[in-house]
């Protein structure tokens, strides 16, 4: 059995195809999951309340949701990277922020984000996500 992969199941009314493509989804849901609870800090988180619970696996689902869309139509244009790894090269993609606090005490925040790399732009643009204008956020608040 050297160099066997070996898949168990009682689905007999599926071909081995079919079953080969339900495993390889539950392996890309599991990854993304995996990744969600790094990532985004969605693990272990303890609830005591039934709303909070509903909440937190709202907002888990809703990031599976994103994370499947991205990749979804990353390969709609011919790029089958993972998650991971588009994740890895966009977190190199920087935003800044200054805080500043004027002579009446207000609080300003400047954003600021960074050119994109060729990497980003190509993601970026494989997504169709606009790079041609620079994110660029004011704040003001005041100080209690």
């Amino acid at each position: 059995m050297a160099g066997t992969y070996v898949i168990e199941t009682t689905l007999q009314n599926k071909n081995a195809e079919n079953i080969w493509n339900l495993y390889m989804t539950l392996t890309r849901v599991e990854e993304a999951f995996r990744c969600m609870k790094s990532d985004l800090g969605t693990r272990p988180i303890f609830h005591h309340t039934a709303k909070r619970t509903k909440a937190h696996l709202f907002i888990s689902v809703l990031a599976y949701h994103l994370l499947i869309n991205i990749e979804y139509k990353m390969s709609q244009n011919g790029d089958n990277r993972r998650w991971t790894t588009i994740r890895n090269i966009l977190q190199t993609h920087q935003r800044s922020t200054i805080i500043l606090v004027d002579e009446k005490q207000r609080i300003h925040h400047v954003r600021l984000t960074g050119q994109p790399e060729a990497c980003h732009l190509k993601i970026y643009n494989l997504l169709k996500i606009n790079t041609k204008k620079r994110l660029k956020k004011y704040i003001v608040a005041k100080r209690l």
